[in-house]
């Protein structure tokens, strides 16, 4: 049994992963600060099935908060932290910029000097597709170049991977990054493509299709990405001894540093996945079509062989299957 803090403890994957770490005898300490980028009785939810368990305490707390940040370490002594709370949503971050700085960089600085100072033997946090930018080449490679982000979020997270390595290095804290590609499932964020449009068509509203219908996406189900994150924690970044500075690969280092992808690594069309929730409702959407907006890039496509051959996982739920399961989840908690 290992003693876990888990930041972002009500959000859609922190709760799904604290469950997770619960079933199997973990004792989890959840963070977040409830905020209401969106409805926060959805994160109350999800936070009292978690909240039953006897291993799970919760603190209420902001990130930016460097003294609170500094307490919670100074008392809970965690042996591992998974931190993936953020301010989340590329659109949000062209309005709302100091958010993110403030919770995206600020938060993740007073998460590494909190696992410095007392002796964390791993740091798993939450990096993102967004970061490959204007990057073209498919699938999206760790070992390829990020320098190139579309959105502040983006590059916040590119920021939190840079924050990361320093902190390896020069501190030898063991910091996994995961760039995870828009996970979907039950309990999920009221903000992302699955959620909206099913809850437009139920209502008999029409749904707005960006990118007239052509963006790509690698969705990703949230057991996939659970099971991945629980992996991952388990295995402490080491040294690559391989490693060299004439060739410098992104995803390793001479510190214990990795960076892995989190993808299904099968992108599928907007028209498809809206095709696969209308056979899961049972409802046609009527369907605006839109240009593609500011911040966004038309395609996502994770190359997952690296978490593959060191974590032994690739995630592999078919969007068919986990839409259907998200949908029936959708109707049991909103009584549709």
């Amino acid at each position: 049994m290992k003693k876990i803090l888990v930041t972002g403890a009500a959000g859609f994957i922190g709760y799904h992963v604290s469950q997770k770490l619960l079933d199997r005898g973990d004792q989890v300490v959840g963070l977040d600060n409830l905020n209401d980028y969106y409805d926060p009785k959805l994160k109350e939810d999800r936070l009292a099935r978690l909240t039953s368990n006897p291993d799970f305490s919760f603190q209420r707390m902001d990130l930016g908060d460097r003294e609170s940040v500094e307490r919670l370490f100074a008392q809970v002594e965690p042996e591992r932290v998974v931190h993936l709370a953020a301010q989340a949503g590329v659109r949000y971050s062209l309005t709302n910029p100091h958010l993110y700085v403030q919770s995206n960089v600020t938060g993740f600085l007073n998460i590494l000097e909190g696992c410095r100072h007392h002796g964390v033997e791993h740091l798993v946090y939450a990096s993102s597709s967004s970061v490959y930018g204007a990057n073209t080449k498919m699938p999206f490679s760790t070992h390829g170049n990020v320098d190139h982000p579309v959105s502040l979020y983006a590059a916040t997270k590119k920021a939190n991977e840079l924050m990361a390595h320093t902190y390896s290095h020069l501190y030898h804290l063991p910091t996994t990054g995961l760039r995870f590609f828009t996970v979907y499932g039950p309990w999920g964020r009221p903000d992302m493509a699955a959620f909206i449009f099913t809850r437009k068509i139920l209502a008999g509203e029409p749904i707005e299709v960006f990118n007239h219908g052509k963006m790509r996406r690698d969705f990703t189900y949230i057991d996939d990405i659970v099971e991945g994150v629980v992996r991952v924690t388990d295995r402490p970044a080491e040294p690559d001894p391989d490693w060299s500075g004439d060739r410098p690969d992104p995803r390793t280092s001479k510190a214990p540093y990795r960076i892995y992808n989190i993808g299904n690594h099968s992108p599928v069309e907007l028209t498809h996945m809206i095709d696969v929730l209308e056979a899961c409702i049972g409802k046609k959407a009527e369907r605006i079509m839109l240009p593609i907006q500011a911040g966004d890039v038309p395609a996502t496509y994770a190359d997952v062989e690296d978490l593959a051959r060191e974590v032994g996982f690739t995630p592999a739920t078919s969007i068919e299957d986990g839409m259907a399961r998200f949908v029936e989840w959708y109707r049991a908690y909103y009584r549709h």
